[in-house]
């Protein structure tokens, strides 16, 4: 079956961190690019990372320096660290990839408090 599952989403408090991880079945997983986006409540979905075949990662500005994207080829995952969070983290986060950046996981919830 062809699918992103992620996973490692909860609750933080603001200047905590959480790892996001993404597991990718049914693909050839370590050909495509990967990425991260999000979206908040009343907002639409945007991007947050993205990391390349041969592993070069790009961000957006709003998590530079404090998200970093990785990925396992071996274990066909995806990950999202993310540290000193804010509460305009909150959101669910989404990975993407595949043939044609077409797949989409179902999402994970993160929610920053005070």
């Amino acid at each position: 079956q062809v699918q992103l599952a992620e996973s490692g989403g909860g609750l933080v408090q603001v200047g905590g961190s959480l790892r996001l991880s993404c597991a990718a079945s049914g693909i050839n997983f370590s050909i495509y690019a990967m990425g991260w986006y999000r979206q908040a409540p009343g907002k639409e979905r945007e991007y947050v990372a993205l990391i390349s075949r041969p592993g070069t990662a790009s961000y957006a500005d709003s998590v530079k320096g404090r998200f970093t994207i990785s990925r396992d080829n071996a274990k066909d995952t995806l990950y999202l660290q993310m540290d000193s969070l804010k509460l305009e983290d909150t959101a669910v986060y989404y990975c993407r990839g595949g043939p044609g950046f077409g797949l989409w996981g179902q999402g994970t919830q993160v929610t920053v408090s005070s």
